[in-house]
């Protein structure tokens, strides 16, 4: 082995830095670029943002001249479009509309203070309770342990272990007895160690008159198995009365509230922000994006004309963030030219899924897009995460719309979506009674020309929380 010097050619992929950017532009959400751009400008003097937003501010102000029309149409379109609005859709986004002025001041609530929580709750009716200050220490131990559900899981030894400084000590029958006074609280059955504990507390302060109340309050006490699964003829064995009784007092139950601290969780709704908008405009579907997917942004101008008179190594990091300026407007440009492309594809694909619904949509993949629109698969993934297409039939993520495919009898093609929504129609039309079993399931679908296994149709029952045919039955 002698060293030498050898010459060889070869292929490598490289990513600039401008198309590793785009990238990373292209996979961000709509909230998360405008972070992006915000950190951007902040390390960047020659990315103006604030600029921009204060010339469209008095843009707006200006009134537009006769016959101007905007470039691209990107305004919501009317969520009471009554003739394609479907207000049931499980995935409509609830968009804030006010039917209410902004001058309202004397009915004007404000809008950032904080929900009262459960234990805020409980803690003022304590404070108005007249406990003893030993109580009301005892009270706040109780209710600092609930769970987010109402309840004390973990017992009382949580709360005994809280109040171990206090003299003398507190015993388990003295917190306890603390502990039943709030679970009569408002509302009614927090502070219970079990389900049991929490539904018996709820009929005890049901009027005793009430039909069928002492007969609950002893299935809840000792037969909730039972009374889960609605074994009415043991329960009437049990307690020696009648099926109409058992049935009324299994009524009563149904009609309580195992999590009574649930209703005070109010963990802050996550509102979602279209990237683009679906509109049927003369018999055709039409795609604009919205205004936040194109942010515009400037060079500063000042900064720019610093650069001729700056000392060599300032001008050099000059000329430095003014390129990379550059090709930020650029990467959004692509961003928003690609959402757009890929939206306006979806919509064609799908446009009798926004016409008919669900049992409409038509199988996609990505490969399929990808080749269509002339981009990389890589691309698609990356462009329908996290993005949102506003539709009338309520907001979807752009993944909504593509499904595996499914052989038809005629030789052509179903999509999962469409058969899904199938499952849960035949589901929601069956006879109460007589619930359809998944090979009944099966048989109806190949009726339709739907060639589908068995096993199938209960992987799609299972994903959409479809209980089985025995379960349905005793739920009913």
């Amino acid at each position: 082995m002698k060293p030498g010097i050898q010459l060889r050619q070869s292929q490598q992929l490289s990513l600039t830095p401008q198309l590793q950017q785009a990238i990373r532009l292209l996979q961000l959400s709509q909230v998360e670029l405008q972070v992006e751009l915000r950190e951007l400008a902040e390390a960047n003097p020659l990315i103006d943002l604030d600029a921009m937003e204060a010339e469209e501010e008095e843009q707006a102000e200006v009134p537009a001249p006769d016959g101007a029309e905007s470039a691209v149409d990107a305004s919501p379109p009317d969520a009471d479009d009554s003739e394609y609005w479907d207000e049931n859709s499980p995935q409509v986004v609830e968009w804030a509309q006010s039917s209410r002025g902004f001058d309202d001041d004397d009915n004007a609530e404000p809008q950032d203070a904080a929900p009262e929580g459960l234990r805020d709750h409980l803690q003022w009716q304590a404070n108005l309770g007249g406990f003893s200050a030993r109580d009301a220490a005892i009270a706040a131990a109780v209710i600092d342990a609930l769970d987010d559900d109402g309840y004390l899981r973990e017992g009382l030894e949580p709360v005994l272990a809280a109040l171990h400084a206090l003299e003398p000590p507190v015993g388990k029958d003295e917190a306890d007895a603390v502990r039943l006074r709030i679970q009569h609280f408002e509302p009614v059955g927090v502070a219970s160690l079990d389900l049991g504990d929490c539904l018996g507390a709820q009929l005890e302060q049901l009027d005793p008159a009430t039909e069928g109340r002492e007969l609950a309050r002893a299935i809840v006490a000792s037969e909730l198995d039972l009374l889960a699964r609605r074994d009415v003829a043991k329960l009437s064995s049990r307690f020696g009365a009648s099926e109409d009784e058992v049935i009324a007092a299994i009524t009563l139950v149904r009609a309580l509230d195992p999590r009574p601290g649930s209703r005070f969780d109010h963990s802050s709704t996550e509102y979602i922000a279209p990237d683009a908008y679906a509109v049927k405009a003369g018999g055709r579907w039409r795609v604009s994006l919205s205004p936040d997917c194109q942010p515009r942004m400037a060079i500063n101008q000042h900064y720019c004309s610093l650069i001729a008179r700056a000392q060599r190594s300032d001008a050099a990091w000059m000329r430095g963030q003014l390129q990379e300026a550059r090709w930020l407007m650029k990467s959004l440009e692509a961003r928003a030219d690609t959402l757009l492309k890929v939206a306006q594809a979806i919509v064609r694909t799908q446009s009798a899924f926004l016409d008919f619904g669900p049992e409409a949509m038509k199988p996609l993949v990505m490969r399929e897009l990808a080749e269509e629109l002339g981009m990389h698969e890589s691309t698609i993934s990356r462009v329908t995460t996290r993005k949102y297409l506003h539709t009338p039939r309520g907001t979807f993520e752009f993944k909504h719309f593509f499904s595996s495919s499914v052989a038809t009898e005629d030789g052509g093609s179903a999509s999962a979506t469409a058969i899904q929504a199938m499952i849960r129609k035949l589901v929601n039309e069956e006879n109460p009674s007589k619930p359809l079993s998944d090979q009944t399931l099966t048989a109806e679908l190949n009726k339709r020309g739907i060639q589908v296994a068995r096993r199938t149709v209960a992987k799609y029952r299972e994903q959409m929380r479809i209980p089985s045919s025995s379960e349905r039955l005793r739920a009913r």
